[in-house]
């Protein structure tokens, strides 16, 4: 009887380390995948930050263009 409740115990105390073990996995994972979501959170902001400049930039050389033009125009007067 005192064997048999031994293992019972050894074993449960197994089924609990596994369980542990488990945890801790689902865990690191979790951690995985929320320092991934914002690496790619940052990438879209930098991404956008981009797009942004890009049309400021775009709009100053448009502005630039049109200044250039109206220029022409006097000095052809």
């Amino acid at each position: 009887e005192r064997e048999r409740a031994e293992k019972e115990r050894e074993r449960v105390e197994k089924e609990r380390e596994r369980e542990e073990k488990e945890r801790e996995r689902a865990a690191k994972e979790r951690e995985k995948e929320e320092k991934k979501r914002e690496r790619e959170e940052k990438e879209r902001e930098r991404v956008e930050k981009e797009r942004e400049r890009q049309r400021e930039l775009q709009k100053q050389w448009e502005k630039d263009r049109e200044r250039q033009r109206l220029r022409e125009l006097e000095l052809d007067r």
